[in-house]
């Protein structure tokens, strides 16, 4: 066996092998499975994670800038000449801080406690003014929270508190820096009731006593059990289950806070997020496949029936308090859990909300790009690469009896502010997750990658056998030319040959036809000289007898 012959063989035995086991492997999913199970035990809460750390401490900043509409026309609306007027102003915007504090282990590591404390710097160069200069004409919450709390009692009080409000100068609307009413001023008819119920807070601010201040003490499960329980809130304030609302579905506390989800996410999977602001768990739903800084993930939004009315989406019954008292498509009442105050929140501009809402006010403009919560969370680790929560406070104004400035008010859910809560991935953070993500992708494929190998080594073996049967029929053909050739080359030695002897015998002809002419001249001049000899003869015997 030639040497070329062994290299195909040994190609072919090779390529068989490399065929069969990659297929094999691709079949079971040997390597799938490996590296899923991997990372399910990898990525988890628990104490030696590689996770916790950056959960603890999340590398990606966290900016959170407030938008806020300035009423511009407060007089002719109260006036019922016109529908209110607002302009946007903003953005504010601040470097958000969130480490996770008394984080403590329970339950032999199956669940981990932690509180969250935010605080805010404020980012001059990424706001559109200065905070403690810059004005803004909104609507006055406490006078309207105290108005709304003595709806209930007698007309004769509410008149009276009436007068004695409208003598300190206390309007419905109030003109405050954009810091006070964030962040908290020293309100004058929240200071006359602390003087007779001090357990009434003489200060009012959106987002008073929230700096530096954690929303409640959270368990999660750390996904130790179970994978798909990675992140989720086990209890909140020591309680599991809610109770404002006039449902038990919801009042469940259901999902993650939003930092975290559980590995290898579905397209066709719904995931709940707690949001403590919005006193509710709210689901998101798959829109669309993104990338962020290379990193490929899927796009999460809530969807259009989160807050729709009951008679949309039944699951959302339980969220009208009393039973039965709802508000249309896009807004959700929060008065149970915001001390009874009117509040109500929903997406920026009325986004997905009722047309009722947003023709209302003069100045929404709604549009999913600038008003639209979303999640990009890598599917394979479950971590958000990039996040936008939205969501707007309005307040809601309507005719009380026995105040008359409000007498020309039909109920109308009011704008306040909006705030855009953003993070992205950092730069650091993205590279390690390209690199996990490439590894993941290797390990998973490698039995597609031998199955690769095999198909080449399978070329590489049909290019051999057909350049190997290619040289051999070219050394036959070689043997037959040489065979002709030599074959031609004897007939041209006999041709050469025979025209040599034909060449011989007619020299031997020509040299026998000069003899035969030589002979022939020869005998004529044997006769000449005969004939002379008897000339001579014959005058000799004359000359002799004339003597």
């Amino acid at each position: 066996m030639t040497r070329r012959s062994c290299a195909i063989y040994a190609t072919g035995i090779v390529c068989a092998h490399l065929l069969i086991l990659g297929i094999a492997l691709l079949v079971a999913q040997v390597f799938q499975t490996m590296i899923q199970e991997r990372i399910k035990k990898e990525i988890t809460l628990a104490e030696n994670s590689r996770v916790l750390d950056g959960w603890i401490n999340p590398p990606p900043p966290v900016y959170m800038q407030y938008f806020f509409f300035n009423v511009t026309n407060p007089d002719e609306f109260l006036a019922g000449k016109e529908k209110p007027k607002v302009t946007q102003i903003g953005p504010y915007t601040y470097r958000e801080y969130r480490p996770r504090e008394n984080v403590t282990f329970l339950e032999n590591g199956t669940k981990i406690f932690a509180t969250n404390p935010k605080s805010f710097v404020f980012l001059r160069d990424m706001s559109v003014g200065d905070p403690e200069v810059d004005r803004v004409t909104t609507v006055n919450i406490p006078f309207i929270a105290v108005m709304n709390e003595l709806n209930s009692y007698s007309f004769f009080l509410r008149s009276f508190v009436s007068m004695w409000m409208g003598s300190m100068g206390i309007e419905v609307f109030m003109n405050r820096t954009v810091h006070e009413v964030l962040w908290g001023f020293k309100d004058p008819l929240l200071s006359k009731l602390h003087t007779m119920r001090p357990e009434v807070d003489e200060h009012f601010g959106l987002m008073y006593n929230k700096n530096g201040t954690h929303e409640g003490e959270f368990v999660f499960h750390t996904g130790e059990k179970n994978y798909m329980d990675y992140g989720k809130i086990d209890t909140w304030n020591g309680i599991s289950q809610m109770n404002w609302w006039s449902s038990n579905q919801s009042n469940m506390i259901n999902g993650t806070d939003g930092s975290v989800f559980h590995t290898f996410l579905s397209r066709k999977e719904l995931l709940y997020i707690f949001a403590a602001d919005l006193c509710r768990s709210i689901h998101l739903g798959y829109v669309a496949d993104t990338e962020v800084k290379g990193i490929p993930a899927f796009r999460f939004a809530p969807p259009s029936d989160v807050l729709a009315p009951p008679d949309e989406n039944p699951n959302n019954a339980g969220f009208c308090v009393p039973a039965g008292d709802c508000l249309g498509k896009g807004v959700l009442k929060v008065s149970v859990c915001r001390q009874g105050a009117p509040i109500v929140v929903s997406f920026p501009h009325f986004y997905q909300a009722d047309d009722r809402y947003i023709s209302a006010i003069d100045g929404m403009n709604p549009n999913e790009e600038e008003h639209e919560t979303y999640l990009d969370i890598n599917p394979t680790t479950g971590v958000p690469i990039r996040a936008c929560k939205r969501a707007q406070l309005n307040v809601i104004l309507k005719r009380v009896p026995g105040f008359p400035k409000t007498k020309f008010l039909n109920e109308t859910i009011f704008p306040i502010m909006y705030v855009n809560e953003t993070a992205t991935i950092d730069d650091e953070s993205a590279a390690q997750m390209r690199t996990l993500l490439l590894i993941v992708t290797v390990v998973s494929n490698f039995p597609v990658i031998i199955v690769g190998l095999g198909a080449i080594l399978l070329v590489i073996l049909i290019f051999l056998v057909c350049r190997n049967r290619q040289r051999k029929n070219e050394v036959k053909r070689i043997d037959f030319t040489e065979a002709f050739h030599s074959f031609a080359k004897c007939g041209r030695d006999l041709q050469s040959v025979k025209l040599d002897s034909l060449q011989c015998v007619k020299q031997e002809s020509l040299q026998s036809a000069k003899l035969e002419d030589l002979r022939s001249v020869s005998m004529q001049n044997l006769q000449y000289l005969k004939l002379a000899n008897q000339q001579s003869v014959r005058l000799h015997i004359v000359k002799s007898v004339e003597l």
